[in-house]
């Protein structure tokens, strides 16, 4: 049977039957630790919390960041019973008797999402949790969440979606916004390689992740954007039947976008030997970034009182776009797909002539403007250009 074929077909047994015959295959793994455990980053959870907390406050109780059982037990709790998981929880959260019965009912809902770098990040944080503490409800809750990710790659393109089901129109999309199919493909990649926390997974297991990240890693280089018939950067999202650059949410029109386009910029440039179809992705996103950068100006942000409460943020600022010779350069976060100008929009989906246009909801709940950029291309792109020399993948200048 096929390393892919096979996996489904164990995780599903798995989740049916509770995984007793999967598991008796996995190597003989240390006994259950009783701690002291070290804090597992919270990085990749980062998004989600930050979401929870713009939205209902912070002003609750919480686990330290060393409290890895608190948190993986939560990160349990929040998991769907077909191994996904929905966005913008906080898991340090101390949750009440009320609220884990609450969580507890929604776990047959089948709605799961990748977007704000979900499902993946909580993958990451199990396998952690396991290594440190021996308890093999993580491993068995991370397989589960393996399993789904794999069953919610698209077919066509081998990305994946926002939201499965999706009560929006962009949720099914392929979706490369919020590190969604490039932070998929970090994942796999080390479950394919055994990289750590993955060392505990099985050959049959890396040799599915890594059948997945063949076909994710076709697509990325397929839904590249071309002008003019040079290589650009990356839309947000794509029509999975069409493959055409799509709008996302009402305000986020069909475009190149550049903070996600660093992300799969960086992502490539983590692979060891790059192909030379992947070499080339790489210096066409980075000539796009240098031919797209705003030089002359920058986003002043500035007190209003009193603050204006608004549905998933509070504002107590505004922001303009103001010239200043000396600041550094700059990147609108969308760019039109043929002419390349910088595109605004509101949420009545009509594209703004300028910033100020912007209605203050969106100027202080969204970055338009941002030096997503500057890294990759002062730091990260000579490091990765010198590391391909001396493979032997660049010619030396």
């Amino acid at each position: 049977m096929h390393a892919s074929s096979r996996l489904l077909a164990s995780l599903a047994a798995v989740a049916i039957l509770g995984g007793c015959s999967l598991f008796s295959a996995l190597p003989q793994q240390p006994a259950r630790s009783a701690g002291p455990y070290t804090a597992i980053s919270l990085k990749g959870m980062s998004d989600s919390i930050q979401h929870w907390r713009n939205r209902y406050g912070d002003k609750y109780a919480k686990y330290a960041d060393d409290q890895i059982v608190e948190i993986a037990n939560n990160v349990l709790l929040y998991q769907r019973n077909n191994g996904g998981w929905v966005e913008n929880r906080d898991p340090t959260r101390i949750l009440t008797a009320e609220e884990i019965a609450a969580i507890t009912l929604e776990k047959a809902n089948p709605t799961g999402s990748f977007d704000n770098r979900n499902v993946y990040s909580q993958v990451e944080y199990l396998s952690a949790a396991y290594l440190q503490t021996g308890d093999t409800r993580y491993r068995d809750a991370a397989l589960r969440g393996i399993h789904y990710t794999l069953q919610m790659q698209h077919p066509k393109c081998g990305g994946w979606p926002h939201t499965v089901p999706g009560e929006q129109t962009y949720h099914p999309y392929i979706t490369m916004a919020d590190e969604v199919t490039s932070g998929v493909l970090r994942t796999l990649r080390r479950i394919s390689d055994g990289t750590e926390p993955f060392g505990w997974t099985e050959g049959w297991l890396r040799a599915a992740a890594a059948d997945a990240l063949k076909k994710g890693d076709a697509c990325v280089l397929k839904l590249q954007v071309r002008q003019n018939g040079k290589l650009a950067g990356w839309a947000g999202q794509y029509k999975p039947d069409t493959l055409e650059p799509a709008m996302g949410r009402s305000f986020e029109l069909a475009s190149i976008v550049s903070q996600e386009s660093v992300e799969m910029t960086r992502y490539l440039m983590g692979i060891e030997r790059p192909t030379p179809e992947q070499i080339a992705a790489i210096e066409g996103a980075i000539d796009w970034f240098k031919r797209s950068a705003i030089t002359g100006w920058k986003i002043e942000t500035f007190k209003i009182d009193p603050p204006i409460k608004y549905e998933y943020h509070t504002a107590s600022t505004d922001r303009r776009l103001v010239q200043d010779p000396a600041a550094p350069r700059m990147w609108g976060r969308f760019y039109d797909l043929n002419d390349n100008t910088v595109v605004l929009a509101n949420r009545d989906s009509v594209r703004a002539r300028q910033y100020s246009d912007i209605h203050h909801e969106r100027r202080t709940g969204y970055a338009w403007y941002g030096l997503w950029a500057e890294k990759l291309l002062s730091v990260e792109y000579p490091a990765w250009q010198a590391r391909m020399q001396a493979a032997g993948l660049l010619p030396k200048n």
